[in-house]
């Protein structure tokens, strides 16, 4: 049995919710979509791994109308290209958070490109989209305040001392503690400014979330299976299998 990767699910997700409107499973799924998860997360975290784990956890135990999960970070920029028709080279404007950046880019080409709030529009157009369809994790841009009034959206943060973060960045980028520490400061910047600018919220209020964690007094599996447990009691619709919250909630 081959073992997707998380971008392969991510376009098995997008194939089959746009397949056919008429095949039941779209149908269901549009008159009672599946959880959406939004994780804001502090830079260093592991969010992938994280992402990665909850998946094979939530899939575990999903109904068969409810079994295809996909998590979207950069792959969610290949959606909003392909939902607007918008060229491959926007993918290095859309990656770019940092609001200072997209203005500066924006207003050197604006006769030939649309402003960075018509760009924001469009992801939060797609964003929607894929939480309307439901079994879908969001990681950052403003997820969880874009889905803010759906019912089926569910909001985590992930915290941890910088410390460890700084350690976590070194081994997934291949960083000297010294370029983790400026990275890890910098990412950490553009984040909560994005936040503010565009959605006029502090990104650390924990009041934006349903959850905060703190990764460091826990393990990525510990991590996965306490949201993962939380979704499942909260949308038992979705899952054949009841699950007792284990001890790490």
């Amino acid at each position: 049995m081959k073992v997707l990767g998380s971008y392969e699910k991510a376009r098995l997700y997008i194939e089959t919710h746009t397949a056919s409107e008429f095949d039941p499973i779209v149908q269901i799924r549009k008159i009672n979509p599946g959880p959406c998860i939004t994780i804001s997360r502090e830079t260093g975290i592991g969010a992938e791994k994280i992402c990665e784990l909850l998946i094979d956890f939530l899939s575990h135990f999903s109904t068969p109308h409810y079994s295809n999960w996909a998590y979207f970070d950069k792959n969610l920029i290949e959606r909003v290209i392909a939902d607007h028709d918008l060229p491959s080279h926007f993918r290095s404007y859309l990656e770019n958070e940092r609001p200072s950046s997209i203005d500066s880019m924006f207003s050197e080409i604006l006769k030939i490109h649309p402003s960075n709030l018509k760009l924001l529009h469009k992801t939060s157009q797609t964003i929607l989209q894929l939480a309307q369809y439901g079994n879908v994790i969001i990681i950052g841009r403003g997820g969880n305040v874009i889905t803010s009034e759906l019912k089926n959206s569910f909001h985590v943060r992930l915290v941890a001392p910088v410390k460890f973060r700084i350690s976590n960045a070194q081994q997934l980028y291949k960083m000297t503690r010294r370029d983790a520490a400026h990275f890890i400061e910098r990412e950490d910047k553009v984040r909560k400014e994005f936040l503010k600018k565009y959605f006029h919220k502090d990104i650390e209020d924990p009041k934006n979330y349903h959850l905060v964690l703190n990764t460091y007094l826990m393990g990525f599996e510990e991590v996965a299976e306490t949201i993962g447990n939380i979704i499942m009691r909260k949308y038992p619709f979705a899952f054949s299998q009841k699950v007792e919250y284990s001890s790490a909630v």
